[in-house]
């Protein structure tokens, strides 16, 4: 049977959780509870958190925690991080620790430039569309004056507008290609508005251009529209130590360490299967920050993945080497941010984590969230080349899987103290939870006879 319903967006926030409950669940009145469970019970917070998306429910909740320890060009930040995977935040206060002792992070804008693109159709002669492209180009920058002057004052604006003949790939496929500075903000609404007003006037002046016949006057706009691909919006951040001083006292050899851990960067250099998952492991600690900022995770990741593969090869996005006894990480990724607008004017939380790191500017921005990419690597590179990823992560993951089998508090404590000595996997969790409540099931018989 058909599910399909009209005017759903037209219902009230209860009408809505009604109609899901009773067409979707087997028990209505407890999905209605729980979606209510997660409702904020300031009013007013809760309409602020209704009104972000269409057809709100409820809210869906994402730990916030924070890796202290960062020190970034000689300023020390406490980071806050929004995800739900376990061991992303202690892997990144780790790496933080470590490197605060050895000189911290170092980082350097190398470009904040954004891209937009006017994809449109042209049949007819190559060289008078380029010349009418020349001449028109002034009145670009002369109609979108109403879009700009703010930015401008904020000493943004559009950086510079070029043609691009595509038509190699796509018969009668044009671009005008505009790059663009937007300081503080992302910058998206900004770039889209004035891309909508490069088509307007490329219409407008090409239906009125005496050289172009009546075929070369319809110009065929098919979108305007910002790319996401920001290849000269680059922030690099880089640590670096002396090899001798990579030994933490663990009786792993720091030069051996060394050798072990830029072969593995290598690796991922050359290997795109290997490539793929090192560099969701620094996506782990850049979607976290980006998310708790209020900024786009989906834009930033689609635009970091073209990135990586620039070269024609997906590669990794970090680097190391060892020169004269100096072991140098570092990683150059591709980061459009924003501090102003959208979600860090109204989010509470975005608002708090922007306070908590001294209410940096997007360029700020970019480098704290870049070092925690590269601090988020490091930890994993590590483990992967010591004592492997697992027991680390298991050991986070551990009250994971004590929430699942609905551990009580003195079963969490006796089950932590236990793997402190012993491999966690979930079935030696689940057997020694079993055992655990045996026990306790014969001593409460004990005491009932």
């Amino acid at each position: 049977m058909s599910k399909a319903i009209a005017g759903f967006s037209k219902l009230s926030k209860e009408e809505k959780i009604n109609w899901i409950a009773n067409e979707y669940f087997t028990n209505p009145a407890d999905a209605i509870s729980l979606l209510k469970k997660y409702w904020n019970s300031d009013k007013s917070l809760q309409k602020l958190h209704d009104e972000f998306i269409e057809n709100t429910i409820t809210n869906f909740y994402l730990p916030l925690g924070v890796a202290p320890n960062f020190t970034i060009n000689g300023r020390e930040y406490t980071i806050p991080m929004a995800v739900e995977e376990s061991s992303v935040v202690a892997a990144a206060s780790k790496a933080a620790k470590f490197w605060a002792q050895r000189g911290g992070f170092k980082t350097m804008i190398l470009g904040t430039e954004k891209i937009g693109q006017v994809h449109f159709l042209y049949k007819g002669d190559k060289e008078k569309l380029a010349s009418f492209f020349n001449t028109v180009k002034p009145k670009f920058f002369e109609e979108t004056e109403s879009i700009t002057k703010n930015m401008q004052k904020r000493g943004g604006g559009i950086l510079d507008i070029v043609l691009k003949d595509k038509t190699d790939s796509l018969d009668n496929y044009y671009q005008l290609h505009a790059t663009f500075e937007t300081k503080d903000s992302m910058g998206a609404n900004f770039i889209n508005s004035c891309l909508e007003q490069f088509s307007k006037t490329l219409k407008n002046e090409a239906q009125n251009n005496n050289a172009f016949t009546e075929e070369e006057k319809q110009v065929q706009v098919i979108m305007s529209i910002l790319s996401n691909y920001v290849p000269n919006c680059v922030v690099r951040a880089e640590v670096s130590c002396p090899v001798a001083d990579l030994n933490e006292g663990n009786g792993v050899d720091p030069a051996e360490f060394a050798e072990k851990f830029v072969t593995a960067v290598k690796i991922a250099e050359i290997e795109p299967f290997r490539a793929v998952t090192h560099n969701k492991g620094i996506m782990n600690g850049i979607d976290s920050v980006v998310v708790a900022t209020g900024n786009d995770f989906r834009a930033v990741e689609a635009g970091v993945h073209a990135y990586a593969s620039k070269g024609g090869t997906y590669s990794s996005l970090s680097h190391a080497k060892i020169d004269n006894g100096i072991f140098t990480f570092w990683m150059d990724i591709p980061l459009a941010l924003g501090t102003v607008g959208g979600l860090t004017s109204l989010h509470p939380l975005v608002k708090l984590s922007l306070e908590m790191l001294g209410n940096p500017t997007a360029k700020e921005l970019m480098q704290i969230i870049a070092v925690t990419g590269l601090a988020q690597n490091f930890a994993a590179l590590r483990s992967l080349t010591t004592t492997g990823i697992q027991q680390g992560h298991m050991k986070m993951h551990l009250m994971n899987i004590l929430n699942q089998l609905e551990a009580t508090d003195s079963e969490k404590q006796q089950t932590v103290k236990y793997f402190e000595k012993n491999t966690v996997t979930h079935a030696a969790v689940v057997d020694f939870i079993k055992d655990l409540r045996k026990v306790t099931a014969k001593d409460l018989e004990k005491d009932f006879l």
